[in-house]
């Protein structure tokens, strides 16, 4: 088994064992979650192959399994699917065991300044592809979810989001050479802004946060529906 094939499975592993936890019981959102991750991945996937042909972004072979689809490595493809999945499990974790936590101011302000960041960076940072696509859509997301359909629970999104950093800094400090010899995935430095949290670019911030927040969008969605029937 590939190295990077390594870091999906234990990425996946505790959420999914835990994903039959009597009080979260997260299994039982399967048919809302599995919809979402598929239809927001099937974009950022896109996204994904386009700036790896661009040479925005790649991959190093030696820590693969060397079986791709189109320009990305199978590992890779299952990232979009482990990660958010990870991800909306905290985040049902979080509303379980702490239902009473107060989520709206955080929520409000920490649109405020994520917005702000965003679209400064994003304008700002206009020649790096991967600096302004990431940055300007998170912001432009952020402000469709929050602002305008005002979302009652992009509070607890951030709650996960800020939660999720740690393991975050963990899992892609890995994949971008924190342990390695060399990145398992490496970036054009002609695309980025340059500074980095430890081998992380600053943009991996937004580009999951962008990832992310439609996912949870879908994700809420389809769990009315469910509630619905």
């Amino acid at each position: 088994m590939s190295f990077y094939a390594w870091i999906i499975l234990l990425t996946i592993a505790g959420p999914f064992i835990l994903s039959f936890d009597k009080k979260v019981h997260f299994y039982t959102y399967w048919k809302a979650l599995f919809p979402s991750l598929l239809l927001i991945g099937f974009i950022f996937l896109v996204w994904d192959e386009y700036f790896t042909i661009k040479s925005i972004w790649g991959f190093n072979p030696t820590y693969l399994s060397r079986i791709y689809i189109g320009h990305l490595p199978l590992e890779e493809v299952l990232f979009f699917l482990v990660v958010p999945y990870a991800c909306v499990f905290i985040y049902e974790v979080i509303k379980a065991y702490f239902p009473n936590l107060k989520t709206k101011k955080l929520g409000h302000y920490f649109a405020f300044g994520f917005t702000l960041a965003g679209l400064t960076l994003g304008l700002a940072q206009m020649d790096n592809w991967y600096t302004a696509s990431a940055c300007i859509i998170s912001s432009f997301l952020t402000i469709g979810f929050y602002f305008i359909n005002r979302v009652k629970w992009f509070g607890n999104f951030v709650v996960t989001y800020l939660v999720a950093f740690f393991p975050f800094l963990i899992v892609n400090g890995i994949l971008t050479g924190a342990i390695t010899d060399q990145p398992i995935v490496w970036y054009s430095e002609e695309h980025i802004m340059g500074p980095r949290i430890i081998t992380i670019p600053i943009e991996d911030l937004f580009y999951n946060y962008s990832m992310l927040l439609p996912i949870f969008g879908l994700y809420e969605f389809f769990k009315s529906k469910m509630n619905k029937k």
